[in-house]
């Protein structure tokens, strides 16, 4: 319920705004569970009835003037409706909207729901009960004419990335067995397809024990290893197969001998493999959760896989081969020495064994490794080979953060990203596109990182893009993202914003691709000290997205209340702040009740938003002084023009300029655009480049890099 107050029909009836305070509070007081005892039966009584109307909060009166009461509605428009907003959110539908349900073309208003599951429970679950009891709550709680659409179900891609790394581990564990059928034989096949089911069952246990769960990267984990996790079995395998065909012993003769012959170097092999992988289960920050499966289920797998190669792999070999040991021994026998393997290993490894010659040939072949090593870190230097530290992933989402200077009004920020909606709208791969002004998207694991959640303010603007699924579209998301880019920026260049296309990354996110971290001894010098490295980011041919982390300057105006003067008209300051709060950002001073209200409604005094533009208005507002004089605020307030004051970021309890940025383009790898920056900076010789460790003094003007390259 909203009360405007009327400027000149206060200051004309002589009525302040503690008087509408004590109106409304006092009209709306209410006292319950008062009992009484009359004929032997207890009454409850209750005094006095709440405001339930627009038409009883005008009967209120406020004061009284010449004699007669003063109304409410004398002095206030009341009117029962919304708040001004301070967000607005909106759905539109793409070219390809039809695929999710949304048979309308541009835009609707909405709201969005985002709902997060709890550790340790399956996403696929979670996301299909909510729907289903969504489509429960239809007829219900959700009444007619209000539709509802699923944007993001990170379950059924959860589930379908599963499937398809699931599908992968079957293809890699049935080519290992073929592999070995092809080389050795169908019983030693079976042998090794065993053991790895073993090893695969009994790590998933081990897995599930430690406490992870089967997720994208515990199954990656898996594939990564499963060529490692058969290597002791078919070593094991052959090496029996082998002893077999030597002749000279039977087949519970051959296995002990066998596995002892390779027992200690397939032992040192599986604790070499657990050495180089072991150690980033010991990465801290964000990365080390993210990959820590990896180095511990390929860890325990290996483990496993040696006490199956060393336990389970002879008995089985002895029970499948138990009838075919002679056969391998005839057939050793029979076998000649000139078959084409033989033939071929004599013929290319000949000539580097002996002295003499073969020497030379042993060094030729140690140059010729080097050359090749020199030659295949060369392809990296010369672009030939881009090296990047996080591939490109085919995702069916994108970001666009729209940066408006601040000041800027919520309606201007609005009438931007409409402009840039519209745009999208007509990309032929969309979907269906949401629009958050004022506030920021449901927090993403992308946005946990990157602190979209805390964007909130009129001058900042959300887009979250979906497009139709990558089977059924050409063109990957990035290059879709590339593609938007140029237009979507023109937009916002057009009204003194800053667009930026963020993509959902393959791994763990990071604040920007390309992060400069400027430290200095103060913060009016490390914004300076940004300036000149925003403008090295400008000129580096295909860097995009510059942005920092400067605050655009903002006028501020400061209401300045003289003291002296307020004090001998008995006036408090804190009457003066207070008042000026409630007129220009509005105070609920009661509430509405009645029987079909689920909440009481709050009665909020206020000034129009026209009056509230006008300051001099404004200041027309009378305060009731201490001997109960009329005082208007333009007598003690004066007006000041000031900025706005910075917002100081710091990391590591040290205050921080960022200076952020993206490459696309032909090399499409940051790593070579923070190089050309690097060297840019170094021929101007104006500020110290740290890469890897933090600057060694941080109140001398450094740069510390960071983003992808970390």
């Amino acid at each position: 319920m909203s009360v405007l107050l009327d400027p000149q029909a206060l200051a004309g009836y002589g009525v302040d705004h503690a008087s509408l305070r004590l109106a409304l509070q006092a009209g709306n007081s209410v006292r319950d569970n008062i009992t009484i005892t009359r004929d032997n039966r207890e009454l409850l009584i209750q005094a006095g009835t709440f405001l339930t109307s627009a038409e009883e909060i005008s009967d209120l009166v406020v004061g009284s003037h010449d004699g007669k009461p003063v109304f409410l509605r004398d002095v206030a428009t009341i009117k029962q409706g919304f708040d001004q907003p301070e967000q607005y959110v909106w759905l539109g539908a793409g070219p390809q909207g039809s695929t999710k349900g949304l048979n309308f073309m541009g835009t609707r208003p909405a709201v969005t729901i985002a709902v997060a599951k709890k550790p340790g429970t399956n996403a696929v679950d979670i996301a299909n009960a909510v729907i289903n009891r969504f489509e429960q709550l239809k007829g219900t709680f959700i009444p007619e004419g209000v539709e509802a659409t699923i944007t993001r179900n990170y379950g059924a891609t959860a589930d379908t990335k599963a499937k398809k790394l699931i599908t992968k581990l079957v293809f890699a564990t049935a080519s290992v067995i073929l592999l070995v059928l092809i080389a050795v034989g169908w019983r030693e096949a079976l042998i090794v397809g065993a053991a790895v089911v073993v090893t695969l069952a009994i790590t998933l246990f081990a897995s599930w024990a430690w406490g992870f769960t089967l997720n994208r990267v515990s199954l990656f984990a898996l594939i990564f290893s499963i060529g490692i996790l058969v290597d002791d079995a078919i070593v094991v395998v052959e090496n029996i197969h082998r002893h077999l065909a030597m002749g000279g012993k039977s087949l519970l003769e051959a296995i002990p001998v066998a596995v002892d012959e390779v027992g200690g170097p397939t032992i040192l092999a599986t604790f070499t493999v657990i050495a180089a992988l072991l150690p980033m289960a010991f990465v801290s920050g964000l990365m080390g959760p993210y990959m820590s499966p990896i180095p511990i289920n390929a860890s325990m797998g290996m483990l496993i896989s040696l006490m199956v190669a060393f336990i389970l792999t002879p008995w089985l070999t002895n029970r499948a081969l138990s009838n075919s040991a002679i056969h391998l021994v005839v057939h050793a026998k029979e076998k000649s020495d000139d078959s084409l393997s033989a033939r071929f290993f004599r013929r290319v490894m000949t000539p580097f064994l002996g002295s003499g010659r073969a020497r030379v040939m042993r060094w030729l072949l140690l140059v010729s490794i080097l050359l090749l090593i020199a030659a295949s870190i060369a392809l990296t230097l010369n672009k030939a080979v881009v090296l990047k530290m996080l591939p490109f992933d085919n995702k069916s989402e994108f970001q666009v953060m729209l940066d408006m200077p601040e000041g800027t009004s919520l309606e201007q920020t609005t009438r931007v990203l409409n402009e840039i909606g519209n745009h999208l709208g007509g990309v032929a791969e969309v979907t269906d596109y949401q629009v958050y002004s004022g506030t920021s998207a449901p927090i993403s694991f992308n946005g946990l990182v990157r602190q979209y959640y805390l964007r909130k303010g009129a001058h900042l603007g959300d887009i979250q893009v979906n497009l139709v699924d990558k089977g059924a579209r050409e063109r990957k998301s990035h290059e879709i993202a590339l593609a938007v880019r140029d237009p979507i920026q023109e937009i916002a260049l057009r009204y003194g914003g800053n667009a930026k296309i963020v993509e959902v990354p393959p791994g763990p996110p990071v604040l920007s691709p390309l992060v400069a971290e400027i430290y200095g001894l103060d913060y009016a010098g490390q914004i300076a000290v940004a300036k000149q490295v925003r403008r090295s980011y400008q000129e580096t041919p295909d860097i995009i997205d510059v942005d920092d982390s400067v605050e655009y300057p903002a006028e501020k105006i400061l209401l300045k209340v003289d003291r002296t003067k307020a004090a001998r008209l008995g006036i408090a300051q804190s009457s003066v702040t207070q008042a000026l709060d409630t007129v220009l950002n509005g105070e609920d001073m009661s509430h509405l009740h009645g029987d079909n209200l689920k909440y009481a409604v709050p009665i909020r005094v206020e000034f129009s938003e026209a009056d509230k533009a006008d300051l001099d208005q404004v200041l027309s507002l009378k305060l009731k002084s201490q001997n109960g004089n009329l005082v208007p605020l333009s007598e003690i307030v004066e007006q000041v023009a000031s900025k706005r004051r910075n917002s100081i970021q710091h990391k590591d309890l040290l205050p921080v300029v960022y200076v952020t940025g993206d490459m696309a383009g032909e090399t499409d790898s940051p790593l070579y655009g923070l190089f050309s920056i690097s060297d840019k900076l170094q021929a101007q010789g104006k500020i110290d480049q740290w890469f890897i460790t933090q600057p060694d003094n941080p109140y001398e003007y450094s740069l510390k890099w960071d983003g992808e390259c970390r």
